[in-house]
């Protein structure tokens, strides 16, 4: 999975979103704590300025605190404490725990929010909004101070959290399912990219050609000039192949003609080694004229090998060889196989030469389609190949041919053609006869 690109992209941006969303949660749950914290700020607030109801209006004292279950009750997590000059009440809940002030109290009329320990430790939030009682020097400062536990707070954030996660996690797997298609969508001028690779490697397109999304162009371009500076290549090696072997073939020739010379004079061992020498050149340089005869550009129409089996039985039936044997053929239509029809005919010219030359009455084709290959079968009711020598039978130089005409290069220039087809050739007795298989890609 991490070798492909979509599960790479589809983590990272799964991960991102993940990252996005955890980012976000934590902003609103700050955003909320905060917004809390206002509020709780300004009911506290209020209910300092509702205390400041206390301060008798004729005198310098403060009366009984208007009741309030929240205040009554030891240790409830809302406090309040009123100063005017030296007199200081408290509520019931804080029983004898004064809040800590530090500092001088605020001008008159002013507020501030402060964050006290409670009288068992806990963090509390606090107002303290300061006032003043009566006119000019004589006037008396009011410190009113009224706190809650903060862990009422820290409680709506964790409600407010366990009612966003979930909405935050459904967020997340839209944004997924977004994420994998947009994802889906930009990859797929990859896949147009790997079809058309696959029709190169088939052979049903000869480049990639145009068409394709901008940013792969480039790289169909660059897949486009290897593949032209390829056939330029190769197109050029076989040229330099064959023109080597042509300037072979005259020497050689010369070769045998000096040979048959010396043999006239009657130097016959001199005469057998020259001649050995140059038929074993010769078969090399027949070897590679083969060889660069063979198409190894990939074909963009195929062969029809039910049309190449019958021409060549055409030519081989006015063979003195060919026109005693009956020639059969079976080959089911329609079929074609991927390989270059010139190459194909090389091939089972060679096959059927073969055939030709050790059947006694008989030489069978069979095309057949055994999917996704095409099977040429050449059979013949000779007398077969010794077991022994089957295996070495495509070597280079071995031939068979008892009337000592063959120059042992066919079946070895059959079995090039065929892995250059990136096919499958196949040898053995069929007893009787001897039976020869090609099997290559079918066309589309």
């Amino acid at each position: 999975m991490m070798r492909s690109i979509r599960w790479r992209l589809v983590l990272a941006g799964g991960l991102a979103i993940a990252l996005a969303l955890a980012l976000s949660g934590m902003g609103l749950a700050v955003l909320f704590e905060r917004h809390v914290a206002r509020v709780a700020a300004a009911d506290l607030r209020n209910r300092a300025l509702a205390l400041a109801a206390m301060v008798e209006p004729r005198g310098a004292s403060l009366r009984a605190p208007p009741e309030d279950p929240l205040y009554d009750q030891p240790f409830s997590g809302h406090y309040w404490q009123v100063s005017l000059g030296e007199e200081t009440r408290r509520s019931r809940s804080l029983w004898d725990y004064a809040l800590p002030l530090e500092g001088r109290a605020l001008p008159p009329g002013q507020s501030r929010v402060l964050n006290l320990p409670g009288p068992r430790g806990e963090p509390l939030l606090a107002v303290e909004q300061s006032l003043a009682v009566g006119q000019g020097a004589a006037a008396l400062p009011l410190r009113i101070v009224v706190a809650e536990d903060r862990s009422r707070l820290a409680l709506a954030k964790q409600g407010f959290l366990g009612d966003l996660l979930p909405y935050l996690s459904l967020l997340g797997l839209a944004l997924l399912l977004a994420s994998w298609v947009q994802i889906t969508i930009g990859l797929r001028p990859l896949a147009q990219v790997g079809a058309r690779v696959a029709g190169l490697v088939s052979g049903t397109r000869p480049r990639m050609g145009r068409g394709l999304p901008t940013e792969v162009t480039p790289l169909a371009n660059q897949i486009d000039s290897l593949l032209d500076a390829r056939d330029q290549e190769l197109e050029r090696a076989r040229h330099r192949a064959a023109n080597l072997a042509h300037g072979f073939k005259t020497p050689l020739q010369a070769l045998l003609g000096d040979a048959a010379q010396l043999r006239g004079r009657g130097e016959t061992e001199l005469a057998r080694s020259i001649e050995t020498i140059a038929t074993e050149m010769r078969r090399h340089v027949d070897r590679e004229l083969a060889r660069a005869r063979i198409q190894t550009a990939g074909p963009t129409s195929g062969a029809v090998p039910a049309e190449i089996a019958g021409k060549l039985i055409g030519v081989l039936r006015r063979t003195p060889a060919g026109a005693g044997l009956d020639w059969q053929l079976d080959a089911a239509p329609g079929l074609r196989a991927r390989i270059d029809p010139g190459d194909l005919t090389e091939a089972m010219g060679a096959l059927m030469e073969n055939a030709m030359r050790h059947a006694r009455s008989r030489v069978q084709i069979t095309v057949r389609a055994e999917a996704p290959r095409i099977v040429i079968a050449i059979r013949d009711d000779g007398p077969g190949v010794a077991e022994a020598e089957l295996a070495g039978l495509t070597r280079r130089g071995l031939s068979l041919d008892p009337s000592g005409q063959g120059q042992g290069i066919g079946l070895a220039m059959v079995a090039d053609i065929t892995d250059a087809a990136q096919g499958e050739l196949s040898l053995q007795n069929a007893d009787p006869g001897f039976l020869a298989e090609l099997r290559l890609d079918a066309m589309p």
